[in-house]
């Protein structure tokens, strides 16, 4: 196991990761979005008519933090820089991705819960991050 693996599997289940891109005047644009961390890849959801989205078309460079605890002690957590590729969620190349994505929100949405966010994102696209840069932090390990 390497130590991007370890670092997988530390923030996989993490609900939510904040993704910063660039806006048209090349400011940050950061947002909390869901994602999935496959082995070849993290797959960021967002909507297509969004500003991550629209952003990440015209410049594909990325930073994405994932992280947990709440005591400055307990703080661990990852740093990426990527350059961002866009697939619709229909896309062939993110069905592994997708299905990883609804086995991991599905207890959110119970019931008819997925039928609703597929009416409510009908622009649903993923993010498809391979971390180029990889910074790893854990305060508990610097008491």
């Amino acid at each position: 196991m390497n130590a991007d693996d370890a670092v997988r599997r530390a923030f996989r289940d993490v609900p939510t990761a904040r993704l910063a891109s660039l806006d048209p005047d090349g400011w940050p644009h950061v947002a909390p979005l869901w994602f999935v961390w496959c082995d070849d890849a993290l797959y960021i959801s967002s909507r297509m008519s969004g500003s991550t989205w629209r952003n990440a078309e015209r410049d594909p460079r990325v930073m994405l933090v994932i992280d947990r605890g709440r005591d400055w002690s307990e703080l661990t957590g990852v740093q990426i820089a990527a350059e961002a590729e866009l697939f619709q969620a229909e896309h062939p190349d993110v069905r592994e991705a997708m299905s990883a994505w609804h086995e991991k929100y599905r207890s959110l949405y119970a019931g008819d819960g997925f039928e609703r966010l597929a009416e409510a994102v009908p622009d649903l696209g993923f993010l498809r991050i391979e971390p180029e840069r990889l910074r790893f932090w854990d305060h508990a390990r610097n008491r």
